[in-house]
């Protein structure tokens, strides 16, 4: 079910959220100062790591949205914390 948040799920998108925000800020600093300016390649890579910066939010929120809907309190409070 793709609505379906349990205890590991929910660790899932923590997990991924600090996953993308760690790469984006890596691409974003290896674009703006390895990677050289050839057919603008640096812009290039710099968006990728603005996407992915944009991305971790995004997943973050959905994962809390998923977290309130109404059924989810009674699979939540069966997690070991």
């Amino acid at each position: 079910m793709l609505l379906s948040l349990g205890c590991q799920t929910m660790r899932e998108g923590v997990i991924a959220t600090l996953i993308f925000f760690i790469a984006g800020v890596l691409i974003v600093l290896v674009g703006a100062s390895i990677v050289p300016e050839l057919w603008h390649l640096n812009h290039i890579v710099v968006f990728a790591g603005f996407l992915l910066l944009l991305l971790a939010p995004i997943i973050l929120v959905s994962t809390f949205l998923l977290s309130v809907l109404p059924k989810a309190k009674e699979r939540m409070d069966k997690c070991e914390h």
